[in-house]
């Protein structure tokens, strides 16, 4: 049986062990954290990746932790409602849920059938033709038929075997901060969006408890992504000044002890793959706007595995229909960053403007 050691265990990896297991591959799965994190920003579960988790027996388990989201609404500078649009999710076959609920429900339908290690990382890479000598952190050295770096944008297979971050990441100048809340929020159905030039804040309900994001305009590319007193000064300074209920939601930022922050960014690599590793999800092709992330990468793990599959003693021609099939998806989402991020967060007042307008006369507003 062909081993597969996958490194990261959030949506890609536990995606990635759940169908390899399924065509024939023994797969183990290394994960850096102790287990799986209790909060994360919501994501849609939306497009190609809809059929691979219905054909994993888990939409019943996505639907029980979706969030409670039907409506955006749109504020202006005073916190008055300008706007009023209607959720995708809503009423729709698009599951909107918490990255890391998504994460762990994908987990729970792998573990089963692949063994993972958690609090553990890959430190070292060595490859011939026959297999992938793999050093680990705290675990001893193993070998492997095949690696797979299923572990995200900041990618620890892809430095190992590809090169430094540098030359594969494109920070497209917005940067990202999230925080759950402690408690509901007052709006337990709407997501509320208040825009300043270049800067927003976003209150989302979520499930249980609601949460925050911060999404702003930087030039600000030199900070330690594991760094969060670092994370919690770039956010205020962002935002000094900000009025509506800002301060209070910095304060709440500033006192929380599970953030979320980084740079919003393109990974374009010239090939995902090289000799016996390949990569998936963000760590190959990162689009992180607007939650299209997390389906590419169920839909991308879920195209990786068949190809292997389908080609199980030719793994280099498995790589390159995995990689000609879902780069097709990926492309259109990489292009549309920068729409993305002015819909998101307008540049000016005058774009903010234009945004509002568009938004009242959109054929989903309420």
């Amino acid at each position: 049986m062909t081993t597969v050691l996958i490194s990261g265990a959030g949506v890609a990896g536990s995606t990635l062990a759940y169908w390899l297991a399924r065509n024939g591959f023994k797969p183990t799965v290394v994960e850096r954290s102790e287990g799986q994190r209790s909060s994360g920003n919501p994501v849609d579960v939306r497009g190609p990746a809809l059929p691979v988790v219905e054909a994993m027996g888990v939409v019943p388990q996505l639907r029980a932790v979706a969030t409670r989201a039907t409506r955006i609404r749109l504020l202006g500078e005073s916190g008055r409602q300008v706007a009023t649009l209607r959720m995708p999710a809503a009423g729709g076959n698009e599951i909107e849920v918490s990255r890391n609920d998504l994460a762990t429900v994908l987990y729970e339908a792998a573990k089963d059938d692949a063994e993972f290690v958690f609090d553990d990382a890959i430190t070292a890479l060595h490859q011939d033709e026959h297999g992938v000598d793999v050093t680990f952190g705290r675990a001893a050295p193993r070998r492997f038929d095949l690696v797979i770096g299923a572990d995200g944008l900041h990618s620890a297979v892809r430095a190992l075997i590809f090169g430094p971050e540098r030359d594969f990441v494109r920070p497209a100048g917005i940067l990202v901060a999230t925080t759950p809340f402690a408690e509901p929020v007052d709006h337990p159905t709407d997501v509320l969006i208040h825009n300043t030039p270049g800067r927003m804040v976003a209150l989302h309900p979520s499930r249980e408890k609601g949460g925050v994001a911060f999404i702003f305009r930087s030039e600000v590319t030199d900070f330690d992504h594991r760094d969060m007193d670092q994370h919690k000064r770039i956010v205020t300074k962002a935002y000094a000044g900000a009025g509506w209920r800002v301060p209070l939601l910095l304060a709440r930022f500033q006192a929380a002890d599970d953030i979320y922050f980084d740079a919003v960014s393109v990974v374009d690599l010239p090939s995902w793959s090289k000799g016996r590793v390949a990569l998936v999800g963000d760590a190959a092709s990162c689009v992180s706007l607007l939650g299209d992330g997390s389906s590419l990468a169920i839909a991308g793990a879920h195209t990786l595995a068949i190809a292997l599959g389908e080609r199980p003693s030719d793994h280099a021609a498995a790589f390159g229909e995995y990689e000609t099939v879902h780069r097709a998806r990926v492309m259109p989402k990489q292009r549309a960053v920068k729409v993305s991020a002015a819909l998101l967060v307008p540049k000016t007042r005058f774009g903010l403007a234009t945004r509002n307008l568009a938004a009242w006369l959109w054929p989903g507003g309420l």
